[in-house]
């Protein structure tokens, strides 16, 4: 489920909308005759009852007066509200004549006051016209001249006001953590970061109650949505939504109650819920949507409030009910729709809605009504002359005719789509496009037009990397509905030959790779790695990398070995049924497990990675096996793999990568060791006490020079403090603390806080100076995946990145004292030996634990992990 560009850009334009009033500066009405300032009031009338047909011929007569008068200033004031009306109208033609005209009158006019005040006011119209229009970057310039003029008369309200609109042109840039700061700057929170900390929660409290405020704040919870800061996006929102109330503005709140359910409903999407709670999520949206509705005195929001509401409805295949609100609540209110960009995405999120919902009823008519719907969006956008909508619209059409299984119309629209999307710095399009015109081409059955098209897509989307936040800036795990499938589907047509010849084999291995990547950035919502591509062979001879990839249809598996070609294999289960047999797996790995439900599932597990490759191994003396893991196989501790004898542990030294790309080869054995530990042994925040902490820190103590912080020590600055003055080749950490999904759920717990893993990385980096050495390893003791998050072992790979160590030595589940005081002790003293791998150290601790009789059970042993450089 997610929320889509189209939805996001009419959401940020209705807010625009509500800034835009029409220039008349009191001071300067009262000296004129009444007659003409008669007709100007008259049209405001009008114009604020959306009468806009009715007000544009009192404002021309009123300009026509005001000439005749000599009244220059207030004929250009009347100019300026006449292009906004026309503006309403979709006039655009006329709109920017206009103010062209007005511009030109006020520049001929000394520098008054009120000469300045009608220059901001015209200024900002003609923002608002470039922005419809799709000339997005003088929209921002237009602003940022205003907004000087603003500061230089002293007017802070029209300045508020203004640097909301600077913001969301910022946003259709895709500038959005510039946006952010630009909101934070007009609320008085210049010091805070988009993370925003619970004190500058307090401050936007603690702020006067006024209407440009509420504006602002309702500006920055979008904002907040799209970086995919969605807890502080709800406080924020929930703040302004109390002020509002105060303030008794119904449009106000409605206004806010339409991003808060897109918050809410971005929230559903977290993949640690079970469904019971997805779906708490999902009817709390519906329900503040239908607030928004009711509240409402503008059309506008009130379909955008129906449309959200579909869209969710048809995401959650709640079909019926989909239909309902299409055929009573929307369908009706088609002619109504302004013909302006708001209008004109709206437009586009219907038909996308209605696709979605056509596909499950397969319904005739629909596809009528969505071709309709399309047309006359398409005759609007050519009036608007806005290439990047042209190009959604082309794009949909395109989609409409690939569902209806008429490839020759779809790639037309496609093409002529794309066409459009690279002349106009479009990437975000463009990718999708090719996408589109890679599927349409598989569905001919033409497999290598179709994999140059998705690998054209691709190639936008590795080159953007970091900017995946500005090309797609779905909020949360859509990433894995709009971007993880193109990479996927990639490496299935590559690999869909029995036999693949080398060449494909190497680009579907680099296109899992640049995905492992792009999960990465998405968890962080920045780039977080910089990649440093290295052959295996310069990396460990002694080493096979195995890449399992999850497809749709199948299970791939490339396998690299040194100084060999890539070897390939494949499993044919649907990826619901791989998933079953993972989870399951995962399952029977339980302290209380007996044998018969452990092996035989760890055996067919075996036989689909390993078994087709075990004598490759065997006859190239390979000793290490590096995973570059896929989906729920994170989760899965590959040292627990049967092959019918024994474990995959007691064969191989086994490590994990999120991918070659991102791998530091160098050795631990070239430094010398010492130690940082950091700990609690007493229950915390919520969370129980840790008693074997303590000795876990002693024990380490007696075999490397080693330096602690304990208990109520063991706080952020104190952490930060001790890096700062040594540098430690290794850092470990005794502590709970949680892998997830989410970068914000990701943490550490200290004495007084919750590290999230962002913080922690700035910590860990903090350290600076030629001196200062990186982390070789960071040890992570006692912490766990989320419980439910599927994805959560992303937040074990996302630290081990984000950190800068080397390595990271993680467990998948938290372990008890005893085992956890065993594995430790023999994994120091592995690591003190002059020769020996951390990967070597840690199979020869995890068999230290497995030997012991108490601890055979995997559930002991299997959960500790290393990810990153294993030498």
């Amino acid at each position: 489920m997610k929320i889509t560009r189209s939805q996001r850009n009419f959401a940020f334009l209705l807010l625009l909308s509500l800034l835009l009033a029409l220039a008349i500066p009191p001071a300067v009405a009262q000296m004129q005759p009444p007659a003409a300032m008669q007709l100007v009031q008259q049209a405001r009338t009008l114009y604020d009852r959306d009468r806009y047909s009715e007000a544009a011929p009192l404002l021309q007569q009123a300009a026509t007066s005001f000439e005749a008068q000599g009244d220059r200033l207030n004929q250009a004031m009347a100019l300026t509200n006449l292009a906004a009306t026309y503006g309403q109208l979709s006039q655009w033609e006329a709109a920017e004549q206009t103010l062209n005209s007005s511009l030109s009158l006020l520049q001929q006019q000394s520098q008054t006051l009120e000469q300045q005040r009608i220059l901001a006011q015209t200024h900002d119209i003609q923002g608002q016209i470039q922005l419809e229009r799709g000339r997005v970057q003088d929209a921002l310039d237009t602003w940022i001249e205003s907004g000087k003029i603003y500061q230089k008369i002293e007017a802070p309200q029209q300045l508020i006001q203004n640097q909301i609109s600077q913001s969301f042109a910022l946003q259709s840039l895709g500038l959005y953590p510039r946006a952010c700061k630009t909101l934070l700057t007009t609320l008085k929170l210049e010091a805070q970061t988009c993370e925003l900390s619970k004190e500058g929660l307090q401050t936007l409290k603690n702020q006067p109650v006024s209407l440009e405020n509420v504006r602002a704040t309702n500006a920055l919870g979008h904002v907040l949505l799209v970086l995919g800061q969605l807890n502080q996006s709800q406080e924020v929102l929930e703040v302004g939504l109390q002020a509002s109330k105060q303030l008794n503005i119904p449009q106000e709140q409605a206004a806010i109650y339409l991003n808060l359910g897109n918050t809410v409903r971005a929230q559903s999407n977290n993949p640690g819920l079970n469904a019971e709670e997805r779906n708490e999520f999902e009817q709390s949206a519906i329900a503040i949507y239908n607030q928004a509705a009711k509240l409402t005195t503008q059309r506008d929001t009130e379909l955008q409030a129906n449309l959200n509401q579909l869209s969710l409805l048809v995401d959650r295949k709640d079909w019926a009910e989909a239909e309902v609100i299409w055929r009573t609540s929307i369908k009706p209110k088609m002619t109504q729709i302004p013909s302006n960009q708001a209008g004109i995405y709206a437009q586009i999120n219907l038909a996308q809605s209605l696709m979605k919902l056509s596909q499950s009823s397969q319904i005739t008519p629909l596809f009528i009504a969505i071709e309709s719907i399309l047309n006359q969006a398409s005759g609007q956008a050519n009036i608007l002359g806005n290439p990047r909508i042209q190009a959604y619209i082309l794009a949909a059409q395109g989609k409409l005719y690939e569902l209806q299984q008429q490839p020759s119309k779809a790639e037309t629209f496609t093409t002529k789509a794309l066409g459009l999307a690279p002349a106009f710095q479009s990437p975000d399009i463009a990718y999708q496009l090719l996408w589109q015109l890679g599927r349409i081409k598989k569905a001919q059955g033409n497999t290598e037009d179709a994999i140059a098209q998705y690998s054209q897509a691709v190639k936008i989307l590795s080159a953007l990397r970091g900017d995946l936040v500005t090309v797609n800036p779905e909020v949360q795990f859509s990433f894995r509905e709009s971007v993880e499938p193109v990479y996927r589907e990639l490496v299935g047509l590559l690999l869909k030959e029995d036999s693949p010849s080398q060449d494909k084999l190497k680009f579907a291995r680099q296109t899992i790779e640049s995905l492992q990547l792009a999960e990465l950035d998405n968890f962080f919502r920045d780039a977080c790695a910089d990649a440093k591509p290295k052959a295996i062979d310069e990396v460990d001879p002694t080493a096979a990398v195995i890449y399992p990839i999850i497809l749709s249809d199948r299970l791939e598996v490339i396998v690299s070995i040194p100084g060999k070609p890539l070897r390939h294999y494949s499993v044919v289960k649907s990826q619901e049924q791989l998933e079953t047999t993972f989870r399951r797996m995962r399952n029977s790995l339980r302290q209380t497990s007996a044998l018969s439900e452990r092996l035989p599932i760890a055996q067919e597990v075996y036989d689909w990675l390993i078994r087709p490759a075990d004598a490759d191994f065997a006859s190239s003396g390979i000793k290490t096996l590096v995973f570059v893991l896929d989906g729920y196989l994170r989760n899965l501790p590959m040292a627990a793999l049967y092959d019918g004898q024994q474990y995959l542990l007691q064969k191989y030294t086994i490590a994990l990568t999120p991918g070659l790309q991102l791998l530091e080869a160098q050795s631990l054995r070239k430094v010398k060791l010492q130690v940082l530990t950091a700990g609690l042994t007493e229950a915390r925040q919520g969370f129980s006490a840790l008693p074997g902490v303590a000795s876990e820190v002693q024990q380490i103590a007696d075999v490397l020079p080693t330096s602690s912080i304990l208990n109520e020590q063991f706080i952020s600055k104190e952490l930060q403090s001790r890096l700062e003055s040594v540098s430690f080749p290794i850092v470990h950490l005794a502590t709970h603390g949680q892998f997830s999904s989410n970068a914000a759920d990701t943490f550490i717990l200290t004495w007084d806080e919750r590290v999230n893993v962002k913080e922690l990385d700035r910590l860990l980096r903090s350290r600076s100076g030629e001196k200062a050495l990186p982390i070789e390893l960071l040890v992570l003791s006692a912490c766990e995946t989320a419980s439910g998050d599927s994805r959560a072992s992303l937040g074990l790979a996302g630290i081990a990145i984000r950190s800068g160590a080397r390595s990271t030595l993680g467990t998948l589940w938290q372990v008890s004292d005893e085992a956890t005081a065993i594995f430790m002790t023999e994994f120091y003293r592995q690591l003190a030996k002059s020769k020996i791998s951390k990967a070597e150290a840690l199979r020869n601790a995890q068999v230290a634990v497995m030997e012991n009789r108490q601890y055979q059970n995997p559930y002991f042993w299997a959960p500790f992990v290393i990810v990153g450089n294993w030498q």
